[in-house]
């Protein structure tokens, strides 16, 4: 009797292991089906999107972004749900969102975002807001219903702007994009987007920096370094309080200036410095426009000519946009007149051969010098010295 008892125990527990074995194993949890339920409201709503589908849109929730980006290109539109935080019938959503704008992106754009959901009196969830992720940038159409025209190789998006206003920018993109493969060559997209928010802190949010960082700063480009090729992401963003006070040369160079680092992006790397990569933007943006290194350089004249010659080429840390603008404009003249000379006494082939080589070293350290002594057969140290000297000749 005793062992049979046991038996029957044993037998007893086993099939309750068992039975919650299946139970466990027999179906999703409440979690994983708001999770899943989640991501096809998700789905529909970026299919609504690309399909320019209003009604499909407002089918999951709330219908404002729609309105807002519904002028944009877009070839791709998906959201990846990350994490759900669910709290009764709400929830909040952490996801990222994957766009491409149709003819210029060569790989998505990605873009971190948190939802905020709701169930309905039918049981389904709904999009109650969709907004940047904390610390993470805003999308112009975050800021306001975009607007869009579309250059020869251009396309401008933006907010608070008339179409008059916007093809102006495209006008002046579309010249600086033959004049940058006229320097540079033609292997890369010739094509650019610009962004044109409302204000210098529409900029900011846009580049999820504070705006004290980009005050009289006219444009920023902004995309993937390195050479992989693809630079997905590139956008050239205008400041327009800065950018509308400049006269119609300063905005034609800074546009060609940006639309260089859209160029040269794929040689562009760790072992770039700064003084090399704004300073042949800033080359190819005063290439032929007649300006003297006196009219280009006027905050290095008034240090050359005060007795204050350069000692070295600016380290990275000069360029800070939030530091001093006399040390930050020295900074990109000094980088300028560094290209220049180059360009005067080797030819402008070996400023682009030696712009490539410093980017193809890969690593910032021996980068410069590897590329001086195999392209234009010299030292740092000399190099150095030769810049001195020619700030001398032209600024003294």
């Amino acid at each position: 009797m005793a062992g049979r008892g046991q038996a029957s125990k044993s037998l007893v527990m086993a099939v309750c292991l068992l039975l919650a074995s299946l139970t466990a194993c027999g179906g999703p949890s409440a979690a994983d089906t708001a999770r899943a339920e989640v991501q096809r409201v998700l789905d529909r709503r970026a299919s609504a999107v690309l399909h320019h589908d209003p009604a499909a849109y407002a089918a999951t929730g709330t219908r404002d972004p729609y309105a807002r980006v519904r002028a944009v290109p877009l070839t791709d539109w998906t959201y990846r749900l990350e994490s759900l935080r669910r709290s009764g019938d709400t929830a909040v959503a952490q996801a990222e969102l994957r766009y491409r704008v149709t003819g210029y992106d060569k790989a998505p754009v990605t873009a971190g975002r948190t939802l905020t959901l709701s169930t309905g009196a039918d049981g389904k969830w709904y999009v109650d807001s969709d907004r940047p992720r904390s610390k993470a940038a805003e999308q112009l159409w975050d800021q306001g219903t975009v607007s869009v025209v579309h250059g020869r190789g251009s396309l401008v998006l933006g907010v608070g702007h008339g179409d008059a206003d916007l093809r102006g920018y495209a006008r002046l993109a579309d010249r600086a994009i033959p004049a940058v493969s006229d320097a540079w060559g033609t292997d890369w997209s010739r094509h650019v987007v610009l962004l044109v928010p409302g204000s210098l802190e529409g900029m900011a949010g846009l580049l999820g920096s504070p705006a004290s960082n980009y005050r009289g700063i006219a444009a920023v480009t902004t995309g993937e370094t390195g050479g992989a090729g693809r630079a997905p992401a590139d956008r050239i963003i205008v400041n327009p309080a800065a950018y509308g006070m400049l006269g119609p040369l300063g905005k034609q160079v800074v546009l060609t200036h940006e639309t260089t680092h859209v160029a040269t992006r794929a040689h562009t790397n760790a072992a770039t410095p700064l003084w090399l990569s704004e300073g042949y933007a800033d080359w190819v943006g005063y290439r032929g426009t007649g300006r003297t290194a006196e009219e280009a350089a006027p905050e290095l004249r008034r240090a050359v000519t005060g007795g204050d010659v350069p000692a070295a080429l600016p380290a990275d840390g000069d360029f800070g946009f939030a530091g001093d603008p006399a040390r930050l404009a020295r900074a990109y003249e000094s980088g300028w007149t560094a290209c220049r000379m180059i360009a005067d006494q080797w030819g402008e082939r070996r400023l682009d051969d030696f712009y490539r080589a410093v980017g193809a070293h890969g690593v910032r350290e021996g980068a410069v010098e590897n590329a001086l002594r195999k392209v234009l057969g010299t030292t740092l140290e000399r190099f150095t010295e030769q810049w001195r000297a020619y700030l001398v000749r032209q600024l003294g």
